[in-house]
């Protein structure tokens, strides 16, 4: 039983629900029911209980804030809503997850204790009943106030946290003390849990309280050694409630859905209608009754008929399916996620498509880009970073939706295809998920075209909720395998590797004590000058000399907390001293190409945008790869840009430093961009800043060798760019003698093209231009010269006539020669069977009135190795003409 000082002097009940069972806390002695949904409809809609004048969903999350701050909290920016800080999960989806796992986990401290914070978060557990129900949102901001109990530092508890939330909503918003129920329950999340109460008015559950003390292992809870609070207030829900809306989108986008029916022409609805809509909706279980079999339940509640109800309600779910997804959609784009088929981006393009999706079956027709920027004017105040990115959010969704309406030209033929795969007369769920991940066609548009091939499909009404399950969790990868066959047990007792290469960079050699030798071929020194394999940089190589001689390093990788020398050639004993000698030329070219990796990107940022996130690098000599996030191959002028840009750092010569400090600090200081090269798993991370303090021009965390100024990294040269996934674009890159060299090869091959066209090389592109053009002329000469032959050709062809076609043979070596012979031949006599051998080759040509099909079958008996279409067929035939002259007249007579 959870109580509270609150409860046991404030006069409250506790009481447990006839309906769910829960137990409850009221200061009301009659209440029955626990006041949540489905036990009790809604009681706010149309008759606010908030008596505080709340003037927007800006002024309410003010209040909030605000009312904590004066109470001891700090106010603490909020988080992106990519969690580009967790290796578990894609998207923020609560406040708590802001500070999971290094904060609950006690790893590191909170930026504040105890803090307050509004964190925009997305859930797609329930995109299905977005637009439907009245109340479900993908995109919501929770409002949150923790405090981070440790054993030698009490904060507060369940009780102050109850008070909090009693008085924040009795005291700030106005509503009658016995009008707020507590309701009991288990909160689980993120990998902790906790008990909770969830605070309940009239119907609407408006926060969760959690006590989170525990963390989930295997199924077990398992005490953490700190004590969290964790609570979530719901920012649209507690302004739908201070409204008294119908829905909680008329609501939170009431500005924004006048003005979008306006330009689309949609009438507003019945208000009466909606509320009954929403009150009836949120008393279902639709899991259990299916969200189409709801509709009908709820028009028959309502007193209409469902198809009265379905054409009222159709345009507005497209409405409301706009509203929340177009905001969502923002804030991911804003946050850099670009839409692809993969991780995030996944994510992005089911929203868009859904609501596309929504926009069709309504009828409702205007181009995405015009329907996002008006909704974009709207988020402008709140989300002033979103307004920033307008230009990238409206070109990304010209592109998604021109890209969602070639997949409904293709989609006919892919079901189709679906169905035959099957075999069968009906696509099921996994047919209409695999069409979907696969080709993007949504599912009524398959159910639509399988129906016109006299096909069936069943759509599940957690269709969209199925994909989202599926790949909104990242995979765990667990940790990398090792790349060496020695166990972990054969070193764990031995101490931390000395890590001379962070050291000084520049140091090219160092004497050490062999600690272990394994198997004759992995070293373990006290103290190391040689890289291990990381953070996409290759590992050092070169040598370690003893007594018994020198050994070749080859290899060197991280095991635990030792650094492992793979060897070759004779291998030092344990306990004697070694000099380890790098290759220091090699080393030297990858501190160039890791230090202009973070030049490159972050200058391929700032043309192409705040979207470009690293999505994959290696360094590695003579050439090195940086893929990044986007939706587009870039221009050769942005290519060109990119690149003065980043030797204009270069030419600069401005600091890089290295910075080992502790995460929190990291992150307030710089921002979230440090996790560019992806999640660092530690408490205290190694930044490298390039550039001067007050105003860097590259911050990440890294754990690769760099050069102490952009100087020494010498000439930045983009050797090539490739588009090579979905949203995935790579550059091909090369720096110092590297670059120098790529360049010298370039101009020699340039002086080779100038000699070859006896110009100068400055005038070599004109001179290139002449010959094309010369080339091109040549080229329509031979053409028209080509087709005089081919028609001469034709002419002189002499058919045997049979009772079926014209039989004829040519024997020709220049394919597109014999094609033209036959268009004119065969246009000429449509009666005409053109038989072409060229060397082992043998194709048919045929007229109008012959169809290849069955006779390139037949042939197929003789030794014929081909197939084709009604007029042409090809394929290898070894053996004797003679044989195919004799099936031909035997199938033409």
């Amino acid at each position: 039983m959870l109580s509270t000082k609150l409860f046991e002097s404030g006069h409250f009940y506790r009481r447990q629900c006839p309906i769910c069972k829960s137990y409850f806390w009221t200061k009301r002695a009659d209440q029955v029911y626990c006041g949540d949904q489905p036990c009790v409809p809604y009681g706010f809609i149309g008759n606010s209980p908030v008596r505080a004048a709340v003037d927007n969903i800006r002024d309410l999350r003010e209040r909030f804030l605000s009312f904590f701050e004066r109470r001891g909290h700090a106010r603490i920016r909020r988080y992106p809503v990519v969690a580009r800080w967790r290796d578990d999960v894609f998207l923020v989806g609560a406040s708590i997850y802001d500070f999971q796992p290094w904060v609950t986990s006690g790893a590191v401290p909170p930026p504040a204790n105890p803090l307050t914070i509004s964190q925009p978060s997305i859930r797609l557990t329930d995109v299905d009943k977005v637009g439907r129900s009245g109340r479900h949102l993908t995109g919501f901001e929770m409002m949150a106030h923790h405090a981070f109990n440790y054993p030698d530092k009490y904060v507060y508890w369940i009780g102050e946290t109850t008070e909090y939330a009693y008085e924040f909503f009795t005291k700030e918003l106005g509503i009658a003390e016995d009008e707020v129920t507590f309701k009991e329950s288990i909160w689980e999340g993120g990998g902790n849990a906790g008990e909770s109460f969830e605070v309940l008015v009239r119907g609407l559950e408006v926060a969760t309280l959690v006590f989170m003390h525990y963390e989930v292992k295997d199924g077990k809870y398992v005490e953490l050694p700190l004590k969290i609070v964790d609570t979530g207030y719901g920012l649209e829900r507690i302004y739908w409630m201070a409204k008294g809306s119908p829905t909680v989108y008329d609501a939170v986008f009431g500005p924004f859905l006048s003005a979008v029916r306006q330009r689309l022409g949609v009438p507003e609805p019945p208000a009466d209608l909606l509320g009954k809509a929403s009150v009836f909706f949120g008393q279902m279980d639709p899991e259990v009754l299916g969200l189409e079999r709801a509709y009908d339940e709820v028009a028959r509640r309502i007193g209409v008929s469902p198809q009265e109800f379905r054409d009222v309600m159709r345009p507005q779910e497209a409405l409301y399916v706009l509203a929340d997804h177009s905001r969502t959609v923002s804030w991911m784009v804003a946050d850099g996620v670009v839409p692809s088929n993969t991780g995030a981006g996944y994510l992005a393009r089911l929203l868009i498509r859904r609501t596309l999706r929504g926009l069709w079956l309504a009828g409702l027709e205007a181009p995405l880009v015009e329907l996002f920027d008006l909704h974009l004017k709207y988020l402008r105040d709140d989300y002033p970073e979103v307004w920033e990115s307008r230009d990238v959010i409206l070109e990304l969704m010209d592109l998604e939706e021109r890209k969602y309406r070639e997949v409904l030209k293709a989609a006919p033929s892919l079901v189709k295809k679906a169905l035959e795969r099957a075999g069968r007369r009906a696509l099921g769920a996994e047919d209409l998920v695999e069409l979907y991940d696969s080709f993007g066609v949504p599912p009524e548009v398959a159910r639509d075209a399988a129906k016109k091939l006299g096909a069936d499909a069943e759509v599940p009404d957690d269709f969209y909720s199925r994909l989202a399950a599926r790949h909104q969790a990242r995979k765990a990868e667990g940790e990398e395998a090792s790349k060496i066959p020695v166990e972990l047990a054969k070193v764990a007792d031995l101490p931390r590797t000395r890590e001379l290469f962070y050291e000084d960079p520049y140091r090219r050699s160092a004497k050490s004590r062999v600690l272990r030798v394994i198997d004759g071929r992995y070293v373990v020194l006290d103290a190391t000058v040689f890289y291990p394999e990381g953070g996409g940089q290759p590992a050092d190589r070169g040598v370690l000399r003893h007594g018994g001689g020198e050994a070749k390093v080859v290899d060197v990788q991280r095991l635990g907390n030792v650094i492992v020398h793979v060897v070759e050639g004779p291998a030092p004993r344990e306990g004697e001293e070694v000099v380890g000698e790098i290759d220091w030329d090699r080393r030297i070219s990858l501190m160039r190409m890791h230090t202009g990796t973070h030049v490159l990107i972050q200058s391929i940022r700032r043309v192409l945008g705040r979207h470009i996130w690293q999505a994959g690098a290696q360094k590695d000599i003579p050439f090195s790869r940086l893929d990044v996030t986007h939706y587009k191959l870039p221009t050769e002028g942005e290519i060109a840009e990119i690149e003065r840009l980043a030797n204009q750092v270069v030419m600069s010569n401005v600091p890089v430093k290295a910075l080992t400090m502790p995460r929190n600090e990291a992150e307030a200081k710089f921002g979230f961009i440090i996790y560019q090269g992806g999640v660092v798993p530690a408490r205290e991370i190694r930044i490298l800043r390039i550039g001067p303090e007050d105003a860097p021009y590259d911050v990440q965390a890294c754990g690769g060798t760099h050069l102490s100024s952009t100087g020494e990294i010498g000439p930045i040269k983009v050797v090539r760019v490739e588009r090579i996934a979905d949203g995935v674009v790579r550059f091909i890159f090369t720096t110092g003698r590297h670059a120098v060299d790529y360049i010298q090869k370039l101009d020699s091959d340039l002086s080779a093209v100038a000699k070859a066209l006896g110009a100068s090389r400055e005038d070599v592109t004109s001179q290139l231009a002449k010959h094309l053009d010369k080339a091109a002329e040549l080229e329509r000469r031979y053409k028209r010269l080509a087709a005089s032959y081919a028609d001469l050709l034709a002419e002189r062809i002499r058919a045997e006539g049979l009772p079926k076609a014209d039989l004829a043979y040519l024997e020709l070596d220049d394919e597109d020669l014999a094609r033209a012979v036959a268009a004119a031949a065969t246009s000429k006599n449509p009666r005409l069977l053109l038989v072409v051998k060229r060397g082992d080759r043998l194709e048919l040509y045929s007229g109008r009135g012959i169809d290849v099909g069955p006779i390139a079958a037949e042939l197929r008996k003789y030794g014929f190795k081909g197939g084709g279409s009604k007029t042409f067929a090809q394929g290898v035939y070894q053996g004797d003409m003679e044989v195919i002259f004799k099936a031909l007249r035997s199938l033409l007579g």
